[in-house]
This record gives structure tokens, sequence and C-alpha cells, in this order.
């Protein structure tokens, strides 16, 4: 039989759930316009709100973060691509690449980025890959990888085509992944830059407006086509919180060209006013005692295993709940880490979070059995010379 206590007061702000409540009262949920949207903590991947979050959509250019993302990572930034009739021939927005023309690949992702050119996206899959579609191929399976399960590459550019689609949730993951690596913030906020091919000299200047219009933005892609509406993928730290915003579809025309800014900093504003990082589980705090039998020592002390930070809204404070679930008692020998049992966290009465709980202390089995094998070992290193007298318990002595 297991015993079931619940922490009380000293341990009430512990966990919570990845998906959030609802606003409370007094708290303003954000306008957004867009048909799908996500807002999600770098820091801890944990959703803040969202709306048709999971929904299936097309993304439009910013699929280049994933294209970014693997190009950062392929090893392959020095090497010199030459451009295919393919990669040439691909529609605007294009900076012109003509088949054959010679360009480095950390150069394209600049023009990737910067000013979301399509040739550049084909002629960087192409460079990496061989062709688009094994390029597409690795990216759909890094996205299952990084559990954005929801989504499928059929073009580096995102350029409507098939079943290309994405989730505001599968974006924000790809893009937190994305944000992970140094270079890969170092292009997002590069303002302009310039560089010559085989051919011709470019120059690219950054057209992200959130770069110049919000308070610690560091980024990361706009997008557009006739499927997709207007979208962009955001981020932005201020003090120890960076947040990343998806907002898909935010409007076709005039409208949904401004809308996804207006989505976006309304999402970003809701974050940053409503949620603050708490310090949950501390590793290695004691979270209680059980009894031990066999051992001398009476009772062993355990601890939560994990450390737990992460951002709350004032109404989840207030609703976590811990439930430790230990048997009990444990039986001797245990040694200090040997799990013990597992504490289970919840918020609104909903079961979030599982944490182990771990020995903090070592107990020494002691009953008959081991008595003896103590006796007989301290008999063994005195050696043959001594003798040692065993007494045994009556119950035992009689024959």
């Amino acid at each position: 039989m297991k015993r079931f206590a619940t922490i009380g007061t000293a341990f009430l702000t512990l966990f919570l759930q990845l998906a959030p409540l609802a606003c409370e009262a007094g708290e303003t949920a954000p306008q957004v316009k867009a048909i799908g949207a996500v807002l999600m903590d770098y820091k801890t991947g944990r959703v803040l709100w969202g709306k048709n979050e999971h929904t299936p959509m097309a993304m439009a250019s910013t699929t280049k973060i994933m294209t970014a993302a693997l190009a950062l990572e392929s090893g392959k930034l020095e090497e010199t691509v030459t451009v295919s009739k393919r990669a040439a021939s691909a529609p605007e927005v294009k900076m012109g690449l003509s088949t054959g023309e010679k360009v480095k690949m950390n150069e394209l992702l600049y023009a990737l980025m910067l000013e979301s050119q399509n040739d550049a996206a084909v002629a960087i899959a192409e460079g990496i890959s061989g062709s688009v579609e094994e390029f597409c191929a690795l990216m759909t399976a890094k996205a299952s990888e990084l559990g954005a399960k929801n989504t499928v590459f059929e073009t580096p550019n995102g350029l409507d085509k098939g079943d290309h689609h994405s989730t505001a949730y599968d974006m924000a993951l790809i893009t937190r992944y994305a944000l992970s690596k140094p270079e890969f913030m170092k292009l997002i906020n590069t303002k302009s830059i310039s560089f010559s091919s085989d051919r011709r000299s470019y120059v690219f200047n950054n057209k992200n407006r959130l770069l110049t219009e919000y308070q610690g933005a560091n980024g990361v892609k706009t997008g557009f086509t006739g499927k997709a509406g207007h979208c962009f993928v955001g981020a932005a730290q201020r003090g120890e919180m960076e947040l990343i915003s998806v907002v898909l579809a935010s409007g076709w025309g005039r409208v949904g060209k401004e809308g996804k800014w207006s989505d976006t900093k309304a999402l970003l504003n809701y974050g940053f006013a409503n949620f603050k990082y708490v310090d949950l589980v501390q590793a290695g705090k004691v979270a209680g005692e059980i009894p031990i039998t066999r051992s001398k020592t009476g009772k062993v002390r355990f601890c939560f295993n994990e450390a737990l930070t992460l951002p709350l809204n004032e109404q989840e404070l207030q609703s976590v709940q811990v439930s430790v679930k230990v048997p009990d008692s444990i039986k001797a020998p245990v040694k200090t880490g040997d799990q013990v049992g597992t504490a289970e966290v919840s918020i609104g009465g909903m079961a979030v979070k599982a944490i182990p709980l771990t020995a903090a202390d070592d107990a020494l089995r002691h009953d008959f059995k081991t008595s003896l094998e103590k006796v007989i070992d301290s008999w063994l290193k005195l050696g043959s010379d001594h003798e040692i007298e065993i007494i045994l318990p009556e119950f035992l002595s009689e024959s």
C-alpha cells in the first residue's frame, strides 16, 4: 500500500502545466486577429497563450527558419555553391542568381534571412543535399525530431506546394531550436551586409521591422503567400525572459501586412506583462522522511531530484499543488540517490509533471543475516591464527 501525502504551504509554489490556464480576472487576453498563433517561453518551451496553435496551416517564408538552421549545422558554410538552373528560375522574391554563378553558402544565408530571397533558399538546399526534394525530407525529419510532428516541408523557401504546412506551435519549436545557435542570432540581427559572387556584388538590408519597433526584439522572419496570408515569427528578450511569438494568417492585403506586426506586439506585451519566472523546485531540497525497516536509522529523508523554474502568471502561482507518492516504509539497505517515490505536480487539479524523489541519506541493513556476515568478515580479516566466538540467538543454537 502506498501513502499519498500532499505537501503543505512550504511547498506550494512548485510546478504547473505546460499549457496555461485561462486568463484570470483582471488579466486582459491579447487581441490577436491571426487565425493561428502561439506565445512560447524560450527558456522552458512552455506555451503561455495559444489560438488554434495545433491547426495545420501554410506558413510561407517562415519556412526559411528551418532552412537556415540546417545550413548552419551542415558544416558547409565555407563551401562555394554553384547555382543551378532550378535555383536561378525561382520566382520572386529573388536576389537574381544566374545559372553557373558561384556564391559562398554563408553569404546565401544573409540573402535568405534578411530579404527572404527564394532563389537563395533553393541554392542552399541543393548545396547541402544535392536536390530540393532531399533537403525537404531532411527538414521534415528534423522537425519531427524537435517535436514538430505536424509539419511537412515541400519547399525550402515556403512557397505553396502540395502538403507544405506546419502549425503555430511547431514553428515556435523550430524557432526555439534555431535561436539556440549563436550563428543564427548573429544572422537575424544583422542590419545590412554586402558581398560578391564570381559575377556581381550584392547588398542586403534587414526587412524585419520588429528590430526597430519593439524593445528587446531579436527577429526573426516574415512570410507571405496567397494561401498563407501574412505571417511572422518573432522573438524578444526583456531581462531574463525571452519569448517567441508566431502568427499565421494575420490577414491579406494591407490589413494583413500591418496585422502581423500588431498581432506580434500584442502577444509579446501580454507575455512580458503577466508572466515571471518562479523557482518551483530546488534540486536536493528535502521533501520529507520515510520509515525504513531492518536498519538502525529508523527514517530516511527524501528530496527532489530535479530543479524546476517556469514562467507563471498570478493565477497559476496560487493553484499549484504537489502530491508525494512514497511507500509506507522501505527496507534497508538504501543509498543516497536511490529513487524512493515520485512527486506529482498539478495545477488547477490537473496532473502535469512527475518528479523523482530520491534518498538523501544512506541506510545500512541491520539484521541477523547482515550481523553474522559482518562477524564472519571480521574473523576472516583477523586470519586463521585468531579465534572468535560467535554467539547465535537461542532459537538458532538449539538442536
